[in-house]
């Protein structure tokens, strides 16, 4: 998945700026900024929710256009909103198959499908039967309904918009794992947007910071925390965050520099 030069505007807010990143085969692609950056806008134009005002989408190295979500769906592109997008007046089976045809005789065949999953297996535990409303589950249950949706179309590429934010804190660090082995084991191409920076170092094979809807940089967990392109990033990344001082260069040798920070006299490289 490879995304060149991608703008869009509501009106008057540039809500993306230039955004420019490539997600090979398999990897997970964590996005993270602060509020506004345009994480969710980004998401939303690769699931054809928005269209972009400029700039193309390749996938599997065809230019891409997508007039409506369906058409993303299509291109087995399955996306896992924030507010999950159930339906409180269906059943578990009806929202796992939301906007797909499913005969009576296969209802079967796909209870013991749900039951086999192993990101269902707490869901499975809870319910006598995959008939029971989602309007009856808890929140925990609900997002293993959400990403079982979109397990179920055999996406090439999961978009996953904060799926976590909902969730109280031991719940979120297990699904985390969850979701880990789930990647792990069906090699999807994954687009993840987070707030939670542990998610994004623990789960992404690369991140891309967004600021203001530009990138800021992307790089490799460990990459970006310990060699940030700019102060930004620097007191973005990172729990707690990293202490900045101004600092003054008092002279350079043989590549390292000698600064005075705060008081303290220190060489750099």
């Amino acid at each position: 998945l490879r995304v060149s030069g991608i703008h869009k505007r509501f009106g008057g807010v540039h809500a993306l700026r230039g955004v420019d990143f490539e997600v090979a085969r398999g990897e997970v692609m964590a996005l993270v900024g602060d509020n506004g950056a345009g994480k969710t806008t980004l998401v939303k134009v690769l699931a054809g929710v928005h269209q972009p005002t400029s700039g193309t989408i390749e996938y599997l190295s065809e230019k891409i256009t997508f007039d409506n979500p369906r058409k993303a769906l299509e291109m087995g592109i399955a996306t896992v909103f924030q507010d999950l997008a159930l339906c409180e007046n269906l059943d578990v089976v009806a929202n796992l198959f939301l906007g797909q045809e499913i005969s009576p005789w296969r209802l079967n065949e796909v209870e013991m499908e749900v039951r086999a999953w192993n990101l269902l297996q707490e869901l499975a535990a809870r319910i006598p039967s995959v008939r029971e409303p989602i309007a009856s589950l808890s929140g925990g249950q609900r997002q293993r309904v959400a990403i079982g949706r979109a397990i179920v179309r055999e996406p090439n590429v999961f978009l996953m918009d904060e799926p976590l934010s909902n969730l109280d804190a031991k719940l979120r660090v297990q699904m985390r794992a969850e979701i880990a082995a789930l990647q792990r084991e069906l090699a999807v191409t994954t687009v993840y947007v987070t707030h939670d920076q542990i998610e994004a170092m623990t789960l992404a094979d690369k991140i891309v910071v967004l600021r203001d809807g530009l990138v800021e940089q992307i790089g490799a967990p460990l990459e970006i925390y310990r060699r940030p392109a700019n102060t930004f990033v620097a007191g973005f990344i990172g729990s707690p965050k990293m202490n900045l001082l101004k600092a003054r260069v008092l002279g350079t040798e043989a590549g390292r520099a000698r600064v005075d920070a705060a008081g303290m006299a220190c060489d750099v490289a």
